[in-house]
């Protein structure tokens, strides 16, 4: 068995439970503004954290809580992001409270998260009533729920579950995120929560983490601003049954079903950018290093010009090479070839460095297309990366125009 993907997000798991409710947080009622994910078995617990040096207080929360390594539960709430208020923390810990008696553990056994308006005092009185509505729909199917109330102008919910076997044990990973605006990360990205029943070290946990948001959630633009409230954590309860994994093939096994959990992820995001109407995919081949490869991928998407391009389907591939071209990179710009590619076929665009004669017809088929992937060959070595990012229309500016009001 390799990795199969399956239905039920953070709760295909084993022992994972999630709910979502309207608390009133968020002044539209039809909305669900408060998650909540918990296991009953002590998990092995990781994170990693925006880059941005104003974070917001339930980040700062987090990483205090689980020092040990340790946690059972995650709450969120959307419409109000808790960062920047001079109660920030308070709140931040009150929720944790909140959450450790409604399933009476500790409060140092919470993952506490937020996200939406900046600088906007986080109402309590809300969450403390919902609390208990909150915990008692806790149920194994209750990741609709949970994904929904972590919306923020996301248009889709994104969710994804996969199976593995390790040890001859049937092993599963469940994600959730949120993300559409704002995204730009360097360390972790927007809101994503995973859920696991395999068990796990701690140091092997954080390590194969960091490897993975490196080359998925780190690889996703959508307008080059960085949150302040990003994180991504990890929730491992050990309820599987395999032998702890402390490193070796099955750390790599475990590597390989969160690349694509997250890698799907991060393709969802993307795709729901703000404004968005095209999923824009860099591939970059041919690179001495990845690292290059990543830096000229990653430029291309953050393009404003390129996004604009695809947006009007126009086959403008100078504005690739431009990219590369500022992106600092270690290239010979002389040795570059630059495709398109959708459904609707592939058509090359350039080769070694200048254009080539191709057919602006069907180069517009091909970039109609939902999902538009630009490929790079570099021509110089054999290292590959690929980045996700999404055009940029007029919708992204009226939604940002009166995002807060």
């Amino acid at each position: 068995m390799g990795i199969e993907f399956i239905d039920g997000g953070v709760c295909a798991p084993i022992g994972f439970k999630a709910a979502g409710v309207h608390c009133g947080i968020r002044k539209n009622k039809e909305k669900r503004d408060l998650a909540l994910i918990y296991t009953d078995t002590a998990a092995t617990a990781a994170a990693m954290y925006t880059s941005n040096l104003v974070k917001g207080a339930p980040l700062i929360v987090t990483k205090e809580n689980i020092k040990d390594g340790c946690a059972k539960a995650v709450i969120c709430n959307s419409g109000n992001a808790n960062t920047c208020n001079a109660d920030g923390e308070e709140k931040a810990y009150r929720m944790c409270e909140i959450v450790a008696n409604a399933l009476s553990i500790s409060e140092s056994d919470v993952i506490v998260a937020s996200t939406g308006v900046i600088g906007q005092v986080l109402p309590i009185e809300p969450i403390e009533s919902a609390a208990e509505t909150l915990a008692s729909e806790l149920s194994a199917s209750g990741n609709d729920n949970a994904a929904e109330a972590i919306m923020t102008t996301d248009i889709m919910k994104k969710q994804v579950a996969a199976e593995f076997v390790i040890d001859g044990k049937t092993c599963r990973i469940g994600g959730m995120a949120k993300g559409s605006g704002m995204i730009h990360p360097n360390m972790a990205t927007m809101l994503c929560f995973i859920t696991s029943d395999v068990k796990i070290s701690t140091d092997c946990l954080n390590s194969v983490l960091k490897d993975v948001v490196n080359k998925t959630f780190n690889m996703v633009s959508v307008d080059g601003d960085t949150s302040t409230n990003d994180m991504v954590s990890v929730l491992a309860n050990g309820r599987a049954g395999n032998f702890e994994i402390t490193g070796g093939e099955n750390a790599e096994i475990f590597k390989d079903a969160l690349f694509k959990v997250l890698e799907s992820l991060s393709r969802m995001i993307a795709s729901d950018g703000e404004g968005a109407t095209h999923l824009i995919e860099c591939v970059v081949s041919g690179a001495k290093s990845w690292e290059i490869a990543k830096t000229v991928s990653k430029s291309v998407i953050c393009s404003s010009l390129m996004k604009a391009a695809i947006f009007g389907a126009d086959a403008n591939w100078g504005r690739a090479l431009c990219a590369i071209g500022y992106s600092g990179a270690d290239v010979d710009v002389q040795k570059i070839d630059v495709s398109f590619k959708s459904v609707a076929g592939e058509i090359a665009v350039c080769k070694n460095g200048a254009g080539v004669e191709f057919s602006e017809e069907i180069a517009k088929k091909i970039l109609v297309e939902h999902d538009v992937s630009i490929l790079v060959n570099l021509n110089e070595g054999h290292e590959s990366a690929t980045a996700w990012g999404c055009d940029l229309t007029y919708d992204y500016v009226k939604i940002n125009g009166d995002y807060r009001t």
